[in-house]
């Protein structure tokens, strides 16, 4: 059996839809089906039952769902300590997340989350189809990412548990000598547009920011375009136009000489949640979970949600090989 059919049937089984399955794994639709079809043959029963649409998993492949995940985890592992890769201690957690959260949150939040305990990390960024597929391939331990309610982040919550660690803000920024010198203001003007530094399609905060110009629109011209919001950053600051930043994003790496402009009604808040396989049995990633709901609820309680991510949390005793 070939890891990449366990991660092509989590994929399938998360979408509901071969086509989107095969798109985000990244393969043709037909080569999809063809290992889809060898890890049936290999179980001895079907997976997916080809008689109804849209595409459902049989009985059977409802329980083999439960456990494939754990099995790809577990594989994987073996497959690095078995190949003379150094041993994960039971403190290391995958974390997948935005490369402009990496660069702008995660430092901090690391910073604060290991403080108490040995722990290690290994980060994987992408896009938002990236990071779904690594949580549901079992090739990531935890998925933070950015969410809005009008675009929601599509995953089971009978399979996947979430918890807020705060909110921040998608808004409007521009060189402060640009904005010193009254060059840009929203709306704008039809004979004097103003240029926009955006993402482009696809892209999970263009969506966003479509939001936003569709209840406040503006008299813009798109005059450069990409999928990274710190090369948008790079250009607002070089004062080449307006590009939405999170205000992580805008803070990032000491970054002065942009300002914020429009207000409010312009921006649009987003939570920053985290996402976790309820069936990932790792001991040291369910009890890291549990401080960070536990720290959630009570900030929450206390009006201070802001901090949630910055409450270290306690190391465990080191568990037994055997508890593996």
């Amino acid at each position: 059996m070939e890891l990449r059919w366990l991660q092509d049937f989590l994929m399938v089984a998360e979408t509901g839809n071969f086509t989107r399955a095969a798109e985000r794994r990244n393969t043709s639709q037909a080569a999809f089906s063809r290992r889809i079809k060898s890890l049936e043959a290999w179980l001895g029963f079907d997976l997916i039952d080809r008689s109804v649409y849209p595409t459902q998993l049989t009985p059977q492949g409802e329980r083999f769902r439960e456990h494939a995940g754990e099995l790809l985890r577990q594989m994987l592992d073996s497959r690095d300590e078995l190949g003379g890769k150094p041993l994960r201690s039971h403190e290391h957690i995958r974390i997948a997340l935005p490369f402009a959260m990496a660069t702008a949150q995660l430092p901090q939040w690391w910073q604060a989350w290991s403080a108490e305990r040995r722990m290690s990390c290994s980060v994987v960024v992408g896009n938002i189809h990236d990071l779904v597929t690594s949580l549901v391939s079992g090739n990531a331990d935890l998925m933070i990412c950015y969410h809005h309610a009008q675009q929601p982040i599509h995953l089971d919550p009978d399979r996947y548990e979430r918890v807020s660690l705060g909110t921040e803000y998608l808004r409007p920024y521009v060189s402060e000598a640009l904005a010193g010198k009254g060059g840009i203001s929203l709306p704008g003007k039809a004979s004097h547009p103003v240029p926009l530094l955006m993402y482009s399609p696809g892209v999970y905060f263009a969506r966003l920011v479509d939001l936003i110009l569709e209840n406040a629109p503006i008299a813009g011209q798109r005059v450069i375009e990409s999928d990274m919001s710190d090369v948008l950053c790079e250009m607002a600051l070089a004062g080449r136009g307006v590009a939405w930043l999170t205000e992580g994003t805008a803070a990032a790496h000491g970054r002065k000489g942009l300002a914020a402009i429009g207000g409010n009604k312009w921006a649009l808040p987003l939570s920053l949640v985290a996402f976790k396989d309820r069936t990932n049995s790792q001991r040291s990633l369910n009890l890291f979970w549990s401080e960070l709901c536990r720290n959630n609820a009570a900030h929450a309680a206390g009006g201070r949600a802001e901090q949630v991510a910055k409450v270290p949390v306690k190391s465990p005793a080191r568990p037994s090989r055997s508890s593996r």
